[in-house]
């Protein structure tokens, strides 16, 4: 089995592959500290209650937002999977032309979006993935990755709304009841969700009017399902593109 990892600010995603397939995922939050020893741990636990072990996986591939933690991973892989775990970075076969300025200051989780939805689409084709950051990522109708967009995630925005707002309450993020909001907590969830809800679709709209031609658009993400039915631009949610990237791009690097 593959054992592919994605690494958020917020949650680490990871799951298992066995001859192309996804067959089991898991979600943790990102503990910026943790040990190659504390992630070996939770992996064996979570393995075990599906009945694999480490002796399944036979290799493995991570991407990673946090720096800190792209080495613990490796080091896990080498000390309890007995092999060397592929990292997404610079000098990644991508099997795609990258149009970027300094394709080293691309997010590996950004290049792994690409990979991914270049693979399913025939066309030119925009990913929008809601994690700590909402990034827009753009492949060509030739195949091309050629950049994108990147705006605050949204639970960045309603963090500092009432970090800096001091009559403003803590909000847990929920579908809007109605746009008109008849207390605080519906109001700043109504102006949080549909905002940003609007924000996406005019920076799509935008993309569409450079780029020449509407496109396909993918959401993925963790805050994808709470925004995606409020949009106009976005019709399908893929909570596993990432996984299937990284799936993608082991195959082009094994």
């Amino acid at each position: 089995m593959l054992l592919a990892v994605d690494v958020g600010n917020t949650q680490t995603h990871f799951g298992a592959f066995s001859d192309g397939q996804l067959i089991e995922h898991w979600r943790f939050a990102t503990v910026r500290q943790s040990t190659a020893d504390e992630l070996g741990a939770a992996l064996h636990n979570l393995l075990e209650l599906r009945g694999y072990g480490f002796e399944d996986l036979e290799a493995s591939i991570v991407s990673s937002t946090v720096p800190q933690l792209e080495p613990e991973w490796s080091a896990m892989a080498s000390r309890y999977l007995g092999h060397e775990m592929v990292a997404v970075g610079p000098g990644t076969k991508t099997g795609m032309a990258i149009r970027y300025d300094n394709p080293r200051e691309i997010g590996a989780d950004r290049l792994v979006n690409a990979v991914a939805i270049r693979e399913r689409f025939t066309g030119a084709a925009v990913c929008v993935d809601f994690g700590t950051a909402t990034t827009f990522d753009v492949v060509s109708h030739e195949g091309e990755y050629l950049g994108g967009a990147l705006m605050t995630g949204i639970e960045i925005s309603l963090e500092a709304l009432s970090e800096r707002g001091a009559r403003l309450p803590k909000v847990d993020l929920a579908p809007p009841k109605s746009v008109i909001g008849k207390n605080t907590i519906d109001a700043i969830r109504s102006g949080v969700v549909f905002g940003y809800a609007g924000a996406i679709d005019a920076i799509l709209r935008r993309l569409y009017d450079e780029l020449g031609e509407r496109t396909d658009v993918v959401a993925t993400g963790g805050l994808a399902r709470l925004v995606v039915p409020y949009t106009e631009e976005i019709e399908e949610v893929d909570d596993l593109l990432t996984l299937t990237g990284l799936r993608l791009l082991h195959e082009r690097n094994a």
